[in-house]
C-alpha cells in the first residue's frame, strides 16, 4: 500500500521535545503502513542524530530522517517535501503532541471533502505547566485573538499554519515550497499563496495537536513580538494580511501608555485613567473566568491576564518594529540571534 501522508518535523536542538512528540505519536490510532514521521535535523547539536538513529519504535512507526546546515525551518520543510513520495504533507512543529485520533481525523476529512490544504487548531494537554495553558488560552479565545485561530466562526481567512498544516502533492509541484527569504511568517506566507493560487484550503476543527509553544515569558515575548513583526513582513507581500483587527494590539498599548502619561501630567481628566483601569480590571477578571472554566485551575488562571499583557504588549512592539523597518524600506526582522537556539 503507498504511502499517503508524510508528516514533515523540522527540527533544531529540540531533543527533549522529540521524545515527547515520538512517544505521543508511538499512540496514533492509524495504519502504519499509510504515513511516516519524516524528521529534518536542521544543524542539531544536542544529540538528535544519535538519538533518531538509535530508536526503535514500540508500534511499527515508519521513521525518516535527513540532515541540513543550519537554514531554518522553511528550507528544512522544503527539503522534506523534496524528498518525500506521499500523497500527502503534513507539518507538525517539535513541541507538539499527538492526539491518538489526530491523524484518523484528518483522513475521515479528506475521504468526504475535496481539500488541496488543511489545518487544525491546537490545544493544551493535561501535562503543561499552568503557564503553557495561560499561553494556549489567550491564544486560542476569543478574548485573547477574536477567534482568529482555528475557529469555524473567524473575522478572517483560515491559514494554516506549520504547527498543524497539510498539502497535497499537486500543490507543491504546482507553487513549490515556503519563501526561506522570510525571516518570520513563512508558513502565513505559503499558506496566502496557496489561496492565490486557487487552491482550496479546509479547516478540519476537531484534528487539533498539543502545542506547547513558549515555556517562560521570555521565549513567549519574543516568539510573539516576532509575529508582529511577521505581520508586516506578509503585508509588503500580500496586501489582505493586514487588517485592523491585527493593529489592536498596537493601539491599545499605545492608547493605554497615552492615558497613563496624559493623567500624570494632567493633559487627561482623572476620570479617563479610572475608566481605563476599570475595564483593564473587567478584561482580566472576564480572562481569570475564562481559563478557569477551561481548565478548572485557579494557577492558569491567575497566569491568564499576566499573559494576555505579555502578549499585547509583544504583539504591539512587533507590529512598531515591522513598521518602522518598513517605512525605512527595509524588510521588517525581529530577534534573529538565539531564535533557533543557543547557538543561532
Amino acid at each position: 500500500m503507498s504511502l499517503k501522508y508524510s508528516i514533515i518535523i523540522a527540527v533544531y536542538n529540540r531533543l527533549a521535545e522529540v521524545k515527547e512528540l515520538l512517544a505521543s505519536a508511538e499512540e496514533l490510532d492509524f495504519p502504519r503502513t499509510l504515513f511516516e514521521l519524516l524528521f529534518v535535523d536542521d544543524g542539531s547539536t544536542d544529540g538528535f542524530r544519535e538519538f533518531i538513529q538509535s530508536y526503535r519504535s514500540t508500534s511499527g512507526l515508519q521513521l525518516r530522517w535527513l540532515y541540513q546546515n543550519n537554514q531554518g525551518p522553511g528550507a528544512a520543510r522544503n527539503y522534506g517535501m523534496a524528498n518525500s513520495t506521499a500523497q500527502y504533507f503534513i507539518f507538525v512543529d517539535s513541541d507538539c503532541l499527538f492526539p491518538p485520533m489526530w491523524l484518523k481525523r484528518i483522513d475521515r476529512h479528506l475521504q468526504r471533502h475535496r481539500c488541496d490544504a488543511f489545518g487544525g487548531p491546537d490545544e493544551a494537554h493535561a501535562s503543561f505547566t499552568p503557564f503553557q495553558k495561560a499561553v494556549n488560552y489567550t491564544m486560542t479565545s476569543y478574548i485573547g485573538t477574536l477567534g482568529t485561530r482555528g475557529k469555524r466562526r473567524a473575522p478572517e481567512r483560515f491559514y494554516p499554519r506549520s504547527f498543524n498544516m497539510g498539502i497535497h502533492r499537486r500543490v507543491y509541484e504546482a507553487i513549490g515550497g515556503m519563501d526561506t527569504s522570510l525571516r518570520h511568517g513563512q508558513d502565513m506566507d505559503y499558506s496566502a499563496r496557496i489561496y492565490k493560487a486557487g487552491f482550496r484550503v479546509c479547516l478540519i476543527a476537531d484534528a487539533y495537536v498539543y502545542h506547547k509553544r513558549r515555556t517562560d515569558w521570555w521565549k513567549f515575548f519574543k516568539q510573539i513580538f516576532n509575529w508582529g513583526v511577521a505581520r508586516i513582513a506578509l503585508y509588503r507581500r500580500h496586501r489582505e494580511m493586514l487588517k485592523w483587527l491585527h493593529l489592536l494590539p498596537l493601539v491599545v498599548w499605545v492608547g493605554g501608555i497615552g492615558i497613563v502619561v496624559g493623567a500624570m501630567l494632567r493633559w487627561l481628566p482623572l476620570w479617563v485613567l479610572s475608566l481605563f483601569i476599570a475595564m483593564a480590571l473587567l478584561l482580566s477578571f472576564l480572562l481569570m473566568v475564562g481559563a478557569w472554566l477551561r481548565y478548572r485551575e485557579w494557577k492558569t488562571a491567575l497566569w491568564t491576564p499576566i499573559v494576555f499583557v505579555l502578549q499585547v504588549g509583544a504583539y504591539g512592539l512587533g507590529l512598531a518594529w515591522g513598521l518602522w523597518q518598513h517605512w525605512k524600506g527595509k524588510e521588517p526582522r525581529g530577534f534573529v540571534k538565539n531564535y533557533y537556539g543557543k547557538n543561532k
